[in-house]
């Protein structure tokens, strides 16, 4: 068995950005920008108000200053002309400063008696004014690569941009194999479970860039399965879910190699998720989860996310991890790798995380209620509670 690192670099290994479409900014989140962006204006495009108040010359102000209010700007009327000594200009959130000032005192500071305004015996000091390029100057770049969040959208469209060059969205085929496997709404037999890692799998795909189609549920029959595989070599990643273990049904194997599967690893010591596989499939790359719902979920996060953020261009692709305080006590981990599903909770002495008692993985409720894996090292000993340890995020 090879370590989990190990797979990582191995399922990475192929990998490159699937290629390039341009996209318009509304239908860019979530997308991952490939080509830097560029502004085409500073923001603000110039000094502009940041109350409610009235403009001056900075010098000219002091306790219980006297001016005459010549006009008024607000956010899309600019005042065109020069404000003089002596003078002030009503001036509202967002209007460019005029000529000659360069303060906004504002108005809970004056008094206003028709056209003639008296500053306060007490002011405030700050100038209120937003100098132009405040937020970022002619010609700024977003950087790529990056994911798009919605504040990236934001900053975009200050920018002027209109559109932007994003990596084309991963298409995944999922594929589910088992003749007890019924989907969600069925009528199952007895013997029968409802298929359930590949609902999930799905959200996790199209929550991280990617699209994905459940193909129809796949009987254990090497037929079968040569079918499903024709379907699917179409897709830009091929994912298995179950069907990859050693036993006389387990057939997932066998046929993806007879249908041309150049397999690189089998087996991981990981747990959850010790049986599963990766490679490449008539150039396509495959990758091959266990059945267990809670090991497909724990190895889509730890294979299958990264593998669609290098597809998606990005290069920091493996999952973040942070550090926790232990909140109780943990026993001795085996020779396996260990992803506990876990709790982690903001306190005042800082980031703590609770392992749930129970980790068989075939509990989504315990997936469900967890919101980190807490990562235990081959044969580490016990901790006690109060030790630092590594996690990475749900």
């Amino acid at each position: 068995m090879i370590t989990v690192a190990e797979a990582q670099d191995l399922c990475l290994a192929p990998l490159a950005t699937l290629g390039a479409e341009t996209v318009p900014l509304a239908e860019a989140a979530g997308r991952t920008l490939i080509r830097t962006a560029e502004s085409t204006r500073p923001q603000p495009p110039f000094a502009a108000s940041a109350m409610d108040g009235y403009a001056v010359a900075a010098d000219a102000v002091s306790p219980n200053a006297t001016f005459r209010v010549i006009g008024e700007a607000a956010a899309g009327h600019a005042w065109d002309g020069i404000v003089q000594a002596g003078e002030a200009l009503r001036i509202f959130t967002g209007a460019p400063m005029p000529i000659g000032t360069s303060r906004v005192v504002i108005q809970e500071d004056v008094s206003r008696d028709g056209d003639i305004i008296t500053l306060n015996d007490a002011l405030d000091t700050s100038d209120y004014v937003r100098p132009i390029g405040a937020d970022f100057p002619d010609a700024f770049e977003l950087r790529a690569p990056r994911r798009l969040t919605a504040s990236d959208i934001a900053l975009l469209a200050a920018m002027n941009v209109a559109t932007v060059n994003v990596a084309r969205r991963p298409h995944v085929a999922l594929i589910a194999t088992g003749d007890e496997l019924v989907m969600p709404g069925g009528d199952p037999r007895p013997d029968q479970i409802i298929a359930s890692n590949i609902f999930g799998l799905k959200a996790l795909i199209e929550a991280n860039g990617g699209t994905a189609d459940i193909l129809p549920i796949t009987a254990d029959t090497k037929d079968a399965l040569h079918n499903t595989f024709t379907t699917a070599i179409s897709a830009d990643l091929i994912v298995t879910i179950g069907g990859a273990s050693v036993g006389d049904h387990d057939l997932v194997g066998e046929v993806a190699q007879d249908f041309g599967l150049d397999r690189a690893f089998y087996k991981i010591a990981m747990r959850p998720g010790k049986p599963l596989m990766s490679g490449t499939m008539r150039d396509k790359p495959f990758l091959g989860l266990p059945g267990n719902p809670v090991s497909a979920m724990v190895c889509g996060h730890l294979f299958l996310l990264p593998m669609l953020r290098r597809m998606a261009g990005l290069t920091d692709v493996l999952p973040q991890v942070v550090t926790a305080t232990l909140a109780a006590d943990l026993t001795r981990n085996g020779p396996r790798e260990h992803y506990m599903r876990a709790r982690i909770t903001e306190t005042e002495d800082g980031r703590m995380i609770t392992a749930h008692s129970r980790q068989d993985s075939a509990l989504l409720t315990v997936l469900s209620d967890a919101n980190a894996l807490l990562i235990r090292p081959i044969n580490q000993p016990a901790l006690q509670a109060g030790t630092s340890v590594k996690a990475i995020q749900l």
